[in-house]
């Protein structure tokens, strides 16, 4: 009786899981297609390149910067709710861009689309969290990441069949909102409420450095990403390799946070966050001043796509199991403050481009990762606690 108990209650962590990442897949490849249509956005709203590129800002805001504060919102109502409104939201937002009659209501638009994204990330990872084994935790969470990876790797295919064509892709959406709705347990916070000032204390002691060493791993990263074609174009390539190297990176950034999850629940989390962003510095300097025309161009693409995300998933575990009582805000600051702080911050990447060379700011961005390696190596080894 015992073991059909067990073997039900595994099946049933497993469908949650499935769930979840399945929203996260179609989540993140409907917030994949916005920068592809921004030129098909701004011919048909008739404004000006930064006022199309403001709505990347915007849903940036209301995705990743507000995401703690969500996550405070999912912890004090149904995460349930959260989890499934989430793909949902983002889904119908983002595939009816072409269909709202003058740009202010495409911002309002945009910037909804961009809540249900805020709001489904800390609640899919809480439930991936507290369902998983607490042996495979790190596994379980990388799992989670590849699936928003490859939802990001998707989302520029969604985005070629135009405006008019887009609203179909909803239709995922909302099947995979209701399958999660129908999965998903009651998701209400069950420790004692707290005042909401005092959530503040959450992001405090150790969880407070971890967020600074992401926030200059993903610095480096994003500096790179963007640098990435005028680097190429400057060597005489153009968008068909930008688009291979970029695919190339973002396959090997999900299995590198497979391994990355892996190798933390049997190695500690800490000795995975260190190794991974320190042995890659090497690598990534030598592939920024590196081109297609060397053989080596794309497998060390891969190398360093794999290596310097095989932390992301192990940064989200750790501040969970800092944080065990509060695990959607500590995921939200992981996955969405951390990248979105950034985001906010990679234009300067972009002006030091400008006063100097796409290089020079690749370079310069690479360099942020020796202070977040050193910032991973006084961390704290969490303890593997179970969750509530």
């Amino acid at each position: 009786m015992q073991a059909s108990a067990t073997a039900t209650a595994t099946r049933h962590a497993t469908a949650i899981a499935v769930a979840v990442t399945a929203g996260h897949f179609i989540n993140d490849a409907y917030s994949a297609m916005l920068t592809p249509l921004t030129p098909a956005l701004q011919s048909k709203y008739g404004v000006s390149i930064a006022a199309v590129t403001l709505l990347s800002s915007v849903y940036s805001l209301t995705s990743s910067v507000l995401q703690p504060l969500l996550g405070i919102l999912g912890e004090r109502l149904d995460r349930r709710y959260a989890a499934a409104l989430g793909p949902l939201m983002t889904g119908i937002g983002l595939t009816l861009m072409g269909f709202v009659p003058w740009f202010g209501a495409l911002i309002l638009l945009v910037a909804v689309a961009g809540l249900g994204s805020g709001f489904f990330h800390p609640a899919g990872a809480a439930y991936v969290a507290q369902h998983s084994p607490p042996d495979r935790r790190g596994l379980w969470a990388s799992l989670f990441s590849a699936g928003g990876t490859a939802g990001m790797a998707l989302g520029p295919v969604f985005a070629g069949v135009g405006l008019t064509h887009l609203p179909w892709f909803a239709l995922i959406g909302v099947v995979v909102a209701a399958i999660t709705f129908a999965v998903t347990p009651s998701g209400v916070q069950k420790a004692k409420r707290i005042p909401l000032r005092d959530y503040a204390g959450i992001f405090r002691g150790p969880l407070v450095s971890l967020w600074a060493m992401a926030v200059l791993r993903s610095l480096a990263s994003m500096g790179y990403n963007a640098m990435l074609p005028f680097m190429l174009l400057a060597r005489g390539y153009g968008a068909r390799e930008v688009a291979v190297t970029l695919a190339v990176y973002s396959v090997a950034s999900a299995i590198g946070g497979i391994v990355g999850g892996r190798l933390s629940d049997r190695l500690g989390r800490v000795t995975v966050l260190r190794g991974a962003i320190l042995t890659t510095i090497p690598f990534f300097a030598l592939l920024i001043l590196s081109s297609p025309a060397h053989w080596w161009f794309y497998p060390l693409t891969f190398i360093v796509g794999a290596a310097v995300n095989a932390s992301i998933p192990v940064g989200v575990v750790t501040a969970q199991e800092y944080a065990p009582g509060h695990v959607a805000v500590a995921s939200s600051i992981m996955m969405g403050f951390s990248w979105g702080f950034a985001g906010l911050l990679v234009f300067l990447v972009g002006a030091l481009a400008d006063a100097t060379s796409p290089t020079t700011a690749a370079l310069a961005a690479l360099s942020l990762l020796i202070p977040s390696a050193l910032i991973a190596a006084r961390l704290p080894e969490p303890k593997k606690v179970q969750f509530s």
